[in-house]
């Protein structure tokens, strides 16, 4: 089957990028290189296209019941603005998925989900939502996700918006106009441990091209690299976040993937919850992740 595409796929070719399948997405995995790339995030900035991510929103008077109950931390916590990180889990306490809940307004929420799954979580998503009254919608296609990432984000950033950047909270987000786009979603959220923001943009080509090259020339003065998602895998595993499919799967409980601070069962039932509930009285996990330091050159993959 035909591999998908995000708008940028153009870019990405034109730029001499290493293509990978990823998750039946065609997708850079380097640029200028691995290394350069970790390290532009990590000293200075990092451009990404993480436009394959998904987004599903709950509209309606029942949305924020039917978040709290296919979700595993506490969304009735989240003000106007506010971003959490959860889970959704199957019955048996393992992963369908890790998101970022973003709360719109009192009746309205956004998942960003991971690209692998999208097509999986948005129908585990609607048949678990049913009995709410609110409106589930996959508004992935609609959007261009970029991530730019480092030290040097918000400074990159900031030239191309009149938001105020420094005044978004990490895990918080806002809108406001970007590169002439008003009503852009800018949230101060990443996967890669560094400081940063990501944006959601129009996914026309003509669009996503035009705020792609303006990002590049605004961070050029502090030496913005293109990533892909081979430095993308190595930042987040540096800064210990864990991936769908490596840390976290459908047959790796909460508790064993260490990931319980961001798990209120003392909220109420939620899908999962009674057999995290048993796994928790049975004295808990049988096994949990550990760090490792690599002491020679290389580059710490699993498999």
């Amino acid at each position: 089957e035909t591999l998908r595409k995000t708008a940028l796929n153009p870019v990405h070719r034109l730029l001499g990028a290493k293509m990978v399948d990823f998750g039946g997405w065609d997708m850079p995995v380097e640029y200028s290189g691995l290394i350069a790339e970790h390290m532009a995030v990590r000293t200075g900035v990092g451009l990404f296209d993480v436009s394959h991510m998904g987004d599903i929103q709950f509209r309606g008077r029942g949305s924020l019941e039917a978040v709290q109950h296919i979700s595993m931390n506490d969304a009735s916590r989240l003000q106007v603005g506010q971003a959490q990180y959860s889970a959704m889990l199957y019955l048996q306490g393992t992963f369908v998925d890790d998101v970022i809940v973003h709360k719109f307004s009192d009746n309205d929420y956004l998942f960003v989900i991971n690209a692998g799954t999208r097509e999986k979580d948005y129908n585990w998503v609607r048949q678990n939502a049913r009995q709410f009254d609110c409106h589930v919608s996959d508004y992935s296609d609609y959007y261009t996700q970029l991530a730019i990432q480092g030290p040097k984000a918000e400074a990159t950033l900031q030239k191309l918006t009149k938001v105020d950047l420094s005044a978004i909270k990490f895990y918080w987000f806002a809108w406001g106009t970007v590169c002439g786009l008003p009503n852009t979603l800018v949230a101060r959220t990443g996967y890669t441990g560094e400081a940063g923001f990501d944006l959601y943009i129009p996914s026309d080509t003509a669009t996503s091209e035009r705020v792609w090259n303006e990002v590049l020339e605004a961070g050029r003065e502090f030496d913005i690299k293109p990533c892909g998602l081979g430095a993308r895998n190595t930042l987040r595993l540096e800064a210990a976040l864990s991936l769908y499919g490596h840390e976290i799967s459908d047959t790796i409980n909460v508790f064993e993937a260490g990931l319980d601070r961001f798990c209120k069962l003392e909220k109420g039932p939620f899908v999962g919850s009674e057999a995290l509930r048993q796994v928790q009285a049975a004295s808990g996990p049988e096994k949990k992740p550990g760090g490792l330091e690599v002491v020679e050159r290389g580059i710490a993959r699993d498999g």
